[in-house]
């Protein structure tokens, strides 16, 4: 018999009857069956993510930042609700508990009264974290579990970057007003440089102004320091004089009323009186050098205070003083000086007054001389001019005391003018160092200053420029700083279409095992009576793998077509399904030959094995290690990860790969199928011709 006659023999076989084409119909559907319905049941759930019931709880009661309301919960609850990513339903507490518990909402959050104020508490002494309570009941769906924590991450992610962003706008708000006071604050240095500047300035020529000024109090101390001793010493002339007249004025009394003794006292009266004439003349003498000296301090003191008061008046304009406020403060500093000026002009007008009675006193004892002189050679005449020179010597006297004590006060008041001009002198000098210091300062000040100045732009430089809308991108940037940009290689597009490889190759192996409940592994007549274990082999092997075939196109024209999968290498994808079925058709015909209804049962543990290992959903990374070891070995692994390269459009090299491995199983089994078939041949076994326990 040749092989397409065993293949149709077994064809007839199968749909010989009614109910034997409707078993075929029917184990050819359960593929179809379960890889459509399975996949059109999980085409895309997240897209309907919205028909999950779920309660939001809000019992935030809002904070106040800045003296404005905020209530944070208000706004997350409206943002969650708007986005109906599932069917929100905002509940009270016991409401939303008692749903979770009775199965109305999968998973409950909560957000709680003291949210707000928690999330606004990072500028408090006392930061807190904000939280958000999820509540969950795996006894509704374990899977809407594994959701809702991922919906909690995102709302999660949401309130830190709504946060993040109107503090992260608060903070670049406040630097764009600090740039602003800085640059007002460079404004304010540099005015304070040239400020500085111009004091330094100044401040030399008040060092320079006061060093005059010392230099001239210095030597109006000197002067005052010599009027003051001369004055000293004309007081004790005058002293003597005084004392010398009062003496003169008591023996010419005394001659008057004895007058009878005068011719032989008249020798002793014209050398005495000689003598005194001397004494007058050398005090004239003197008194006109004091009367000089004193006439030229007074005419220097109002020159120089003159002088000083000019210096004063350059000195306060210099300090930033008008020439009116100048005046006003020169003409205030001078008045202290008036008292000595004043002083010395009373002092000048007394010696003046009293050189004049000193030059009539000197003239008066000249002629005294000239008088006793004349006396003493004229006696007879005496006794008339002792009356007169009496009342002379009494006026001489009273001249003489009169001097005596301007001499005295003139004494005095140049003490004072000394006193005051050495203070002066000392004042200035303090004055002078004063200044000094005051301008090392300000060069300390100016150099700070300019610090300043520099310190505040170079900070000024560091914070750049910026607008309404930049802050607003620096603040999305800073409160998101790390987006996911997506740029898959490949990409299944759904869910679905993710599980579809995976589910495929299930689907194919379990369309197989399915059809030989019904298909005969191999044909025990054409054994018998042909004994060709090649055509029988294949004849055996080509009739479920044909129906495989017709089951895979079938399924990919659901998977395309009803449910609209993207399949990047149609050709080839086919070609894989197809592969795939003939493949598995080899492997669950060579348990059947060589195992019979073991074989089958072991077909149906193959798979389970295959179920967990081929990597179809979680990664095959995360298997335990026996299984993930397997996940190399077993076939329905390559013909998943064949598929889905294919499909997402991936690399074509490893989908070759792939297939190669699957023929490398093909034909493996088909060889141990031949070696079985050929013993059988041979030789039977009461096995062989035991009824299988499956059909």
């Amino acid at each position: 018999m040749k092989i397409i006659a065993i293949v149709r023999a077994e064809l007839q076989r199968l749909t010989s009857t009614g109910l034997a084409r409707l078993a075929l119909v029917a184990l050819m559907t359960v593929p179809l069956l379960y890889g459509g319905l399975y996949l059109w049941a999980n085409q895309d759930p997240y897209a309907n993510l919205d028909q999950v019931p779920a309660a939001l709880v809000n019992e935030d009661q809002g904070s106040v930042v800045d003296g404005t309301a905020t209530n944070y919960g208000d706004q997350v609850t409206d943002e969650v609700v708007d986005g109906g990513a599932f069917d929100w339903h905002t509940v009270s507490s016991a409401e939303a508990a008692a749903g979770l518990r009775d199965g109305t909402y999968d998973f409950t959050f909560t957000i709680p009264r003291d949210f707000s104020a928690d999330l606004t508490s990072a500028s408090s002494d006392d930061p807190r974290r904000a939280q958000i309570v999820l509540a969950t009941n795996d006894t509704n769906s374990y899977l809407a579990t594994t959701i809702a924590g991922q919906a909690g991450k995102t709302i999660r992610a949401s309130v830190a970057e709504k946060v993040g962003k109107e503090a992260a706008s608060t903070l670049l708000v406040g630097l764009a007003d600090i740039r602003t006071n800085l640059g007002s604050a460079v404004d304010g240095a540099s005015q304070l440089v040239s400020g500085a500047d111009s004091a330094v300035s100044g401040a030399d020529q008040l060092v320079a102004g006061a060093a005059d000024a010392s230099s001239g109090a210095d030597q109006l101390s000197t002067g005052a320091t010599t009027a003051a001793t001369g004055a000293r010493s004309l007081a004790s002339g005058t002293s003597q004089l005084a004392t010398g007249a009062s003496t003169l004025s008591t023996g010419l009394d005394e001659l008057r009323d004895q007058t009878t003794g005068l011719p032989a006292s008249t020798q002793q009266l014209a050398d005495g009186a000689a003598q005194v004439a001397d004494g007058n003349r050398q005090l004239a003498t003197a008194v006109g050098q004091a009367a000089t000296a004193s006439q030229a301090a007074a005419d220097a003191a109002p020159e120089t205070q003159a002088a000083i008061g000019r210096q004063l008046v350059a000195l306060f304009v210099s300090q930033g003083q008008t020439q009116e406020e100048a005046v006003a403060s020169a003409t205030e500093v001078a008045s202290y000086f008036a008292p000595v000026t004043d002083g010395l002009a009373d002092a000048n007008t007394q010696v003046q007054q009293l050189n004049g009675q000193v030059g009539a006193l000197a003239t008066g004892a000249d002629q005294v001389s000239a008088g006793a002189a004349a006396l003493a050679s004229a006696t007879p005449a005496l006794a008339s001019g002792i009356s007169d020179a009496a009342a002379g010597a009494d006026t001489l006297a009273t001249g003489a005391q009169s001097a005596a004590s301007g001499a005295s006060s003139l004494s005095s008041g140049l003490g004072t003018l000394e006193t005051g001009a050495a203070s002066l002198s000392t004042g200035l000098g303090t004055l002078s160092t004063g200044t000094v210091s005051l301008r090392d300062g300000l060069g300390t000040l100016d150099d700070g200053a300019v610090q300043l100045r520099d310190g505040l732009q170079s900070g000024l430089g560091e914070i750049p420029a910026s607008t309404e809308q930049s802050r607003d991108d620096q603040a999305s940037a800073i409160s998101d700083p790390v987006g996911v940009d997506d740029q898959p290689l490949t990409s299944a597009g759904t869910y679905g279409a993710g599980l579809a490889p995976f589910f495929i190759s299930l689907a194919a192996w379990i369309g197989i095992y399915a059809l030989f409940l019904i298909v005969k592994p191999v044909s025990k007549r054409a054994i018998t009576a042909v004994k060709a274990p090649v055509r029988v082999v294949a004849a055996g092997w080509l009739t479920p793998a044909l129906l495989g075939v017709l089951q895979m196109v079938a399924l990919f024209a659901i998977v395309r077509g009803a449910l609209g999968f993207e399949v990047a290498h149609t050709w080839g994808m086919l070609g894989m399904m197809g592969l795939a079925s003939v493949t598995f058709a080899a492997i669950i015909m060579m348990l059947n030959v060589l195992l019979g209804s073991v074989g089958q049962f072991l077909g149906l543990v193959l798979m389970v094995v295959q179920l967990v290992t081929a990597g179809g959903t979680f990664p095959w990374q995360t298997l335990p290690g026996p299984l993930a070891a397997l996940h190399f070995v077993l076939p329905m692994s390559y013909a998943t990860d064949g598929l889905r390269q294919l499909m997402y459009g991936g690399s074509t090299a490893t989908a070759w790969t792939d297939a190669g491995v699957l023929a490398l199983w093909m034909l493996g089994a088909l060889l141990v199928s031949l070696l079985a078939t050929a013993r059988m041949t041979r030789q039977r076994t009461l096995r062989d011709l035991r009824p299988s326990l499956i059909g």
